[in-house]
């Protein structure tokens, strides 16, 4: 090549490289909060879709930015956004940005039912958030029960202290769709007696969708999402940071200790954490202890983390293991005290021993109980695309449930199922195009489910296949947020046909081969794909920044679970026998969402009203003959069968929390959830008009109010401690399910309740210990909550004291300590 070419074309070159450099600038900065460098704040530059996090001193840098003025959002949970405007030029242009601790939660972010992390005010969904901190000042022996004391319009469906099934606006069971850490919870959680797999402390926030979120995540969210997110570790590099928690609880003798680690070294991040918990059987005034209500509980959790320039990965696993006792509610006629079962073949519940007083505050467990274990392994990454990412979320679940109900045969399980769960989610980010923030989503999950060495066989051995695939879009257009999107799923269910036998040396039940002498087909084969779609659109309008009007409406979807058209037998735990409907179709739904919000200087108001359509709803109703009596298949224990209609759900919550700004030490935070249920089955309420009116496990009213002092400084080896009262008034539920005496009328109740808590700090300012006491039941009230499983546990027409089914746990005062260190 000529010489002079080669210079002219190696300056052309040059020329144009350092055209295009004085084409680009870099921004960076440091954002503190309150002098303090804040970690994994989130900037973005608008119309760029450039963002990145700070690192652990704050700082944040932005490379090859071309030259021009922009805006940017600096955000994070629990602090005001706030908005800049800057310049690029071709030198380094410096934003350092100080950001103030949120008054409000309308400026979180959030994680849960939206294409990405996005603040709650920009959200036309309802979703509520739980902290950490607001679990820890209320008395709970599971994570749910925290939940519902914490959000209105929450509720539970309950069988003793360590069972609590998640309802939304009086939906529930497989309607409602748990997620640990994004991952949907599957843990056969279509059962009444057994709860969520996961150590309440290891959760450091809650997250609930409350209203259809079938876009997002497809079947089995039609009532809503509850995401229990772990605690992320954000602290200085190379430290070795935990907690250390005790609890008691009197009423019960609950004993739990938790240990957590964290640790941060260059890019990774990890997390290990034990739980232990034991209780005996609780206590109230009208049963006194209630037998086969003890329980233990273990966890262990690990993670790993590591941050990148090309997005994250984390890979973590749990292990869930529960022993609790099956109640069944069997007294004496004359004195209620409770009996207990101790034979199998001619067991007379009119004649079973009465348990000794001793063992009813033993911690050792009864013979009949559960053991339930789940394990979990998963990995969430991310990775960076240039203005888009890619999130990719892999599961595994094995759940292990055995129920043990031979007294004869201590060892024998009724039940033993084992379900098998993969499940896979992938979501890309698209780049924004003209403002519209939009996501493409994949997900769904692969499932097998089989009986072991069982007696008892309430659902087939079945294999499930889900997919489903969605477009979800947002866009800001001044005052007014509008997002919205279009889902489409598939399911299919299948299973081969099952024989069940007697064993000839136990008497028991057993699953046998086609071709076994006397073998009989329980569940004969199946095989079918369910279809839904789904969607919603929906807005927020910013009246102002302390005022906004949102309004949303969605179609939900949801296949039938397996019980409901598969079950024909006896679960051991539940004391029922389920009989399915194979010919169900799956459930759809259209809900209208309206919620003002206000935050005000001195009090933050909302408003939320609904309105749910919802087609094919599956309920359990009693099953009895042409006389009107009961259906006794396996003596000792109910008949249930599932029936289909059209149904509706309308109600409202609303919250008015007072925080004057002249008195800050004070709050007074009042809420009221109401919901009525509607069976719109025509035959059914031509036939049997008010008694088939609603629909079965509806909430009643119910109105919370706490008043809060806290402390504004250090009282001495005191920070901020606090006092507070509580009150719950729940109304009559005379809006019940009565045929067949499927429910009852419920009384209304009031509860009070009180509390207090402090850090505590050592000479240098160090918080060295936090303590919470409270007292839950103050008074001792006998009550019973519609809700309440254990109600329905009664073996007469009628009792000495008058008194049906078992009530609530009685007055209870909870002891916690959290060592930091």
């Amino acid at each position: 090549m000529n010489p002079f070419k080669y210079l002219l074309c190696l300056s052309l070159i040059v020329f144009l490289s350092g055209l295009a450099n004085a084409q680009v600038g870099i921004l960076k900065g440091r954002v503190t909060s309150a002098t303090e460098a804040k970690e994994n704040i989130s900037v973005k530059i608008l119309g760029l879709n450039k963002s990145v996090k700070t690192n652990q001193i704050g700082q944040y840098t932005f490379e090859q930015i071309p030259v021009g003025n922009y805006e940017v959002v600096f955000s994070a949970i629990g602090y005001q956004s706030k908005k800049e405007r800057v310049t690029i030029d071709k030198d380094d242009q410096l934003l350092d940005i100080e950001i103030l601790l949120s008054e409000s939660s309308l400026n979180d972010v959030v994680i849960t039912g939206v294409n990405r992390a996005t603040e709650l005010r920009k959200s036309p969904v309802p979703i509520a958030v739980l902290s950490q901190k607001i679990m820890n000042q209320s008395v709970s022996t599971n994570l749910i029960d925290a939940i519902v004391k914490g959000i209105p319009g929450v509720s539970a469906v309950t069988t003793g202290p360590n069972v609590s099934k998640p309802f939304i606006r009086g939906l529930g069971y497989n309607r409602v769709l748990t997620l640990y850490d994004g991952l949907r919870q599957e843990g056969q959680q279509w059962g009444d007696e057994h709860g969520i797999e996961v150590d309440e402390y290891g959760i450091a926030r809650a997250e609930v969708v409350k209203g259809p979120a079938s876009l997002t995540y497809g079947s089995d969210a039609l009532a809503g999402v509850i995401n229990m997110i772990p605690y992320n570790p954000n602290f200085d590099d190379g430290k070795l940071k935990g907690d250390f928690t005790l609890n008691y609880q009197s009423n019960n003798g609950m004993a739990g200790s938790s240990l957590g680690l964290a640790y941060i070294k260059n890019d990774w991040k990890y997390t290990f954490r034990a739980t232990g918990k034991a209780a005996h059987n609780y206590y109230n005034k009208v049963d006194g202890y209630v037998y086969g209500t003890g329980f233990r509980e273990y966890n262990l959790s690990a993670s790993a983390r590591i941050d990148k320039k090309w997005g994250f990965s984390k890979t973590a696993l749990t292990y869930y293991d529960n022993l609790m006792e099956i109640p069944d509610g069997s007294r004496d006629s004359l004195s209620r005290r409770f009996t207990r079962q101790i034979f199998d073949n001619g067991d007379d519940i009119k004649n079973r021993p009465i348990v000794p007083e001793d063992e009813l505050k033993s911690y050792t467990l009864n013979p009949l109980h559960q053991h339930i274990q789940h394990y979990r392994f998963y990995n969430s990454s991310q990775f960076k695309l240039g203005n888009s990412d890619l999130n990719v979320l892999i599961g595994a679940q094995q759940s292990v449930r055995r129920e043990y109900n031979h007294p004869t045969v201590p060892a024998q399980a009724g039940l033993y199922v084992v379900l098998n769960t993969l499940n896979y989610d992938l979501k890309y980010n698209l780049p924004d195009f003209a403002g519209i923030e939009s996501t493409f989503g994949v997900n769904g999950m692969f499932q097998s489910n089989r009986s072991k060495a069982a007696t008892d066989f309430p659902i087939p051995d079945y294999d499930l296949f889900d997919i489903g695939a969605f477009y979800f879009a947002k866009k800001s257009l001044g005052k007014v947020d509008i997002s919205g999107g279009i889902r489409i799923d598939r399911r299919n269910i299948n299973w081969n046909n099952f024989y069940v036998g007697t064993n000839a040396q136990t008497g028991f039940g057993q699953q046998v081969t086609a071709n076994t002498p006397g073998a009989e087909l329980q569940f004969p084969s199946f095989n079918k794909n369910y279809y839904g779609l789904s969607g919603s659109v929906g807005l927020t309008y910013n009246l102002s920044e302390k005022l906004l009007i949102k309004a949303n409406l969605a179609r939900g979807y949801r296949a039938p679970n397996i019980t409901e058209i598969g079950s024909n037998g006896l679960d051991p735990g539940a004391h029922i026998v389920y009989l399915g409907n194979r010919t169900f179709k799956p459930e759809f739904n259209l809900q209208q969402d309206l919620g003002i919000i206000a935050y005000l200087k001195d009090a933050d108001i909302s408003i939320e009203v609904f309105n749910n359509s919802i087609q094919n709803y599956i309920y359990q109703s009693r099953l009895t003959d042409a006389a009107g009596n009961p259906v006794v298949i396996v003596p000792g224990n109910l008949t249930y069968q599932y029936q289909q209609a059209k149904a509706r759900l309308y109600g409202a919550e609303l919250s008015i929390n007072l925080h004057p700004s002249q008195l800050k030490w004070l709050t007074f935070n009042n809420s009221l959830a109401y919901v009525v249920g509607l069976n719109k089955d025509e035959s059914l309420l031509n036939q049997h008009g008010q008694d088939a009116k609603y629909l079965p496990f509806i909430p009643p009213l119910q109105i919370r109010s706490e008043i809060k002092l806290t402390a504004q400084t250090t009282k001495g080896t005191f920070d901020k401690p606090y006092i507070k009262f509580d009150a719950v008034f729940s109304a009559d539920q005379n809006r019940f399910y009565a045929l067949d005496d499927t429910e009852s009328f419920t009384a209304g109740y009031g509860l009070l309740n009180a509390g207090l808590g402090s850090g505590i700090r050592s000479k240098s300012g160090k918080t060295i210990l936090d303590i919470f006491i409270q007292c839950d039941n103050i008074f001792n009230t006998a009550y019973q909550s519609n809700l309440n499983r254990l109600k329905y546990f009664e073996y007469y027409n009628s009792s000495p004291n008058g008194r049906s089914g078992i009530y609530n746990m009685g007055r209870n005062i909870s002891f916690k300590a959290i060592i930091p260190f």
